[in-house]
């Protein structure tokens, strides 16, 4: 079995799809190793086991909403847009959304995936409340007052499968996106958080050889469908596409453009009922802070003709500073730098190390599901709080039953120094 766009492949020797809490608690508690498995959307060795991969995606949809606490319980195997339409029918709305509405809710809060928004945090800091599958196939709750949610969210699936999640949840609201063009990149890097902050959700596209930036996705939030907006945005100016490339040659699969729509339809890129993105690709992200946005993204653009070539587009997107231990927005408004690469794994994997030098003086911090060079004293440096996620993982699972290679390296819990076999793509 291989990830979403067939660039990992799984060496696990055993793959089962509970469909229900009790069997799923069952699994784990007989298997020497386990590991949940979402929507397959990580593009290195995180969710991959020598044991056994339980398929979390089959347990029933659930979606339970207290309107007094603000909140929605839901199944964790379920896809964000599946939630998103039914809180939807029902007057709601979640705060942000990723990219990407096919990943799992339990599988992207526990690696800090996210949306764009200066002042929105990432998907991880809407959760409430989790419940979770032990070692030894008992239920636990962590409910917003207990003082280990702030590890036990992005906690990369080492406390076990997550069956239900509490999410926040708000009324729900309209968005508008908009595509524009031209934006100076002297604009870009001298008021990164100006542009970056012009609207509720931002994203800048970019192939870092050109003079100005591709393209800039503006969401806004509006009042009526008919809502007017400015042709020019920092002096880029308004596409009248309605659905503009982002990857050569594939316009059918991004969510409309110039219209009002419901929160669900006009947060993503992409639209629920087609296949997302490219696919055959590698993605990385690095995370810095929002205030080096200019001299980071300066020192990327440097090595703008090594990457291209290489490069189907980079995403820019921002979030708020959050309070998890492992978020990689934690304690600092951030700016990820996002790469989907072509499938050229020797080529992506030789390049990351320069990518990852030049981001070395703004203290980068890379996504817990994509690739990376970064080692183990590097993830220790980007993530302050790991030395008490560690304890907070051998406190729950002394045993390491939720483990693997690439959670006991980048953990810092004995594994070898040398990057590991799961954490480079396979060949073409």
């Amino acid at each position: 079995m291989k990830n979403w766009s067939n660039t990992y492949e799984y060496r696990a020797p055993r793959i089962v799809a509970p469909t229900t809490v009790d069997e799923v608690r069952r699994v784990v508690a007989e298997a020497d190793r386990v590991r949940p498995l979402g929507s397959k959307h990580s593009f290195n060795g995180i969710a991959d086991t020598t044991g056994t991969l339980v398929d979390m995606t089959a347990l029933p949809v659930e979606v339970t909403i207290d309107e007094a606490a603000g909140t929605a319980t839901v199944s964790g195997g379920t896809r964000y847009g599946v939630i998103a339409a039914a809180l939807d029918a029902a007057g709601f709305a979640l705060h942000n959304m990723g990219s990407l509405p096919h990943i799992s809710v339990a599988g992207a809060v526990a690696t800090g995936t996210h949306g764009s928004g200066v002042g929105l945090g990432n998907l991880s800091s809407a959760i409430r409340g989790l419940e979770l599958v032990t070692a030894d196939g008992d239920l636990r709750r962590v409910t917003a007052d207990d003082p280990e949610l702030a590890g036990s969210v992005v906690a990369l699936g080492a406390l076990g499968p997550a069956v239900r999640v509490t999410v926040a949840v708000e009324p729900r609201y309209l968005i508008r996106q908009d595509t524009y063009r031209g934006l100076p990149w002297d604009t870009m890097l001298g008021s990164f958080r100006e542009v970056a902050g012009g609207a509720y959700s931002i994203s800048v596209f970019t192939n870092w050889v050109e003079d100005e930036v591709e393209q800039l996705w503006v969401k806004r939030r509006v009042d009526s469908e008919d809502a007017q907006v400015d042709d020019r945005y920092f002096g880029a100016a308004r596409d009248l596409e309605e659905r503009p490339e982002l990857v050569p040659g594939v316009t059918d699969n991004l969510t409309r453009r110039g219209v009002a729509v419901p929160w669900h339809f006009g947060l993503p890129h992409f639209r629920l009922d087609v296949p997302p993105s490219a696919g055959d690709e590698i993605q990385t992200e690095y995370f810095v802070a929002i205030d080096d946005a200019g001299a980071a993204l300066s020192a990327v653009r440097a090595l703008g003709d090594r990457i291209a070539p290489h490069l189907t587009v980079t995403e820019l997107r921002t979030m708020a500073a959050d309070g998890l231990w492992l978020s990689p927005a934690s304690g600092r408004d951030s700016l990820a730098i996002h790469f989907t690469w072509r499938n050229h794994p020797d080529e992506v994997f030789a390049l990351l190390p320069a990518i990852e030098e030049a981001l070395a003086p703004f203290a980068p911090r890379p996504h817990w599901g994509k690739l990376n060079r970064v080692d183990p004293a590097g993830f220790a440096t980007a993530y302050p709080r790991l030395g008490d996620q560690r304890e907070l993982v051998l406190r729950h699972d002394p045993a390491g039953k939720f483990r693997n290679e690439y959670l006991d390296r980048v953990l810092g819990l004995g594994a070898s120094e040398e990057l590991p076999e799961t954490s480079a793509p396979m060949g073409r």
